[in-house]
Formats: C-alpha cells, structure tokens, sequence
C-alpha cells in the first residue's frame, strides 16, 4: 500500500459549495462521497464532483495542508481550484470513468 495521503475537495457546483477532505485512499473516499456513504455534509448538500486534489508524501502533510485550506476564504479556494481546473471539471470522471 503506498505511503501518503491526499487534500481534495468536493463541490455541488461551479464556485458553489464546497467540501475539503484529506484521505490516504482518494478513490475509495470519493466513490463513497459519490454513493452518499461517506460525509453527511457532502451528502446532504450534493458536493458529489471531484474538483481538485493533491498528492502528499507523508499523510501529516496532507492533513497539516487540509486544515489550513480549510480556514481559507471561498475566493482563495475558488483561485486554488481554477489553478488547476478553471472549468471546475469533475475530475471523477476525467481521471476514473470508463468510457
């Protein structure tokens, strides 16, 4: 299993709400985010796409950087996630659909 973990976040819609988590396992925490069996904030409010993430070698750092995120204003969240993703494109599916 690799070492590490993961700051996402989740968003219901472009610049709407939005959910910052920290996980060593994305895929099987965003899938459980998508079927409404992880956070019940995420659930309750239908922050289901994938708009950002970022890989850390060592989880603590993935959960110092969380924390800090989490006290940001939306704008600077919103300039994070427009950094990498200006279309607020949900990454779930770019990075993990099948078709």
């Amino acid at each position: 299993m690799e070492k590490g973990g993961w700051v996402y976040i989740m968003a219901n819609r472009y610049r709407g709400g939005m959910y910052v988590g920290v996980s060593a396992d994305l895929i099987r925490r965003v899938h459980r985010h998508r079927t409404g069996e992880g956070s019940a904030h995420v659930a309750e409010r239908d922050k289901t796409m994938l708009v950002y993430a970022e890989r850390h070698e060592e989880i603590e750092q993935a959960i110092v950087r969380e924390k800090r995120i989490k006290r940001w204003r939306r704008e600077w969240k919103f300039a994070l996630i427009e950094e990498e993703n200006p279309d607020w494109r949900d990454l779930w599916e770019v990075w993990f659909s099948k078709e």
